[in-house]
């Protein structure tokens, strides 16, 4: 029995299958292209990429795999609030509807970020944090934020948030940071490796907040300020990756102590940083996306329409 993923964001073409039986994952995926120098892509030209990427990676799927589907899922809008939505995400909801209608097979709906937080549960072998309520942080280019999860028979769970970026999103102060040190977009696992060899002792960080919710604008500042002074571009990188786990740490913090120790779970591009993984691993228990599947793509969409 094999469940079908599709994920169109505004950064990378994705799509996965999943064999329930084998509790197997085979998945796809091609980041979308950003012009050198540019922080990110238009929607139109997110949804001209995805056009000409998902066939061929749907192509390569079904050549590669012996699959009968049983079900297609897909992510149709960002997150589940109220008027959320992105061009990109088209052009994933209109091929899944065309495999459905030529197989005769369902159609599931569900949004990225649950995709996100599916991905991250599977991957760690705790799917059966879907059964109680735990506190999920999407900390990615495009969100950063915490939502309360919370068991949901029709929609598998459902998401509130309770916390988020004030300002720039994580992912933005990474790519920000790391083109400004001459990485290539986007930059995360290139100002990962540079921070690891950084041998600076960064002062404590003391984040802005406003109750539970962090403001990560004054990275970028404070690293051009480094960069003009000297700093080295692993001094710099590692600071960035400090700030960013500073203002989680107090967001986790703000967060508890309204909801309780619950169970914490990471997902989105910027939490395959092995220095934020292995900090709140130690100091939270909190469970994280294997590095494979935390950036976006289509293992989760697939695995909620296995549980659907």
């Amino acid at each position: 029995m094999a469940y079908i993923g599709i994920d169109t964001s505004n950064y990378t073409t994705s799509v996965a299958v999943f064999f329930e039986n084998e509790n197997k994952i085979v998945h796809k995926r091609r980041l979308l292209k950003v012009k050198p120098g540019e922080k990110g892509l238009r929607q139109s030209d997110a949804v001209f990429q995805h056009t000409q990427n998902l066939p061929e990676l749907i192509e390569g799927l079904f050549w590669e795999n012996d699959i009968d589907i049983e079900a297609v899922g897909v992510s149709d809008r960002p997150c589940g609030r109220e008027g959320s939505y992105m061009p990109c995400f088209t052009v994933g909801i209109g091929c899944a509807r065309s495999i459905c209608a030529a197989n005769g097979k369902l159609l599931r709906c569900f949004t990225h970020q649950q995709g996100h937080i599916a991905a991250a549960l599977w991957s760690a072998d705790r799917l059966d944090l879907l059964k109680e309520n735990f506190i999920a942080f999407h900390v990615s280019g495009g969100t950063t934020e915490a939502v309360l999860v919370t068991p949901d028979e029709e929609n598998i769970f459902g998401c509130e948030i309770i916390a988020s970026s004030l300002d720039l999103k994580a992912g933005q102060a990474v790519d920000r940071v790391g083109l400004m040190l001459g990485l290539d977009f986007p930059c995360g696992r290139q100002l990962d490796a540079l921070a690891r060899h950084s041998t600076a002792k960064i002062k404590k960080i003391r984040p802005f907040m406003r109750g539970s919710n962090c403001s990560l604008s004054g990275i970028e500042n404070k690293c051009a300020e480094m960069k003009k002074k000297g700093k080295s571009d692993e001094d710099i990188a590692r600071y960035c990756i400090e700030y960013i786990s500073s203002a989680l740490e107090k967001t986790v913090e703000a967060v508890r102590k309204q909801y309780g120790q619950l169970p914490l779970v990471f997902s989105g591009g910027v939490m395959s940083n092995s220095i934020i993984r292995e900090r709140f691993t130690e100091k939270f228990g909190a469970v994280f996306a294997e590095p494979e599947f935390s950036p976006d793509n289509a293992a989760g969409i697939a695995v909620l329409a296995s549980l659907k």
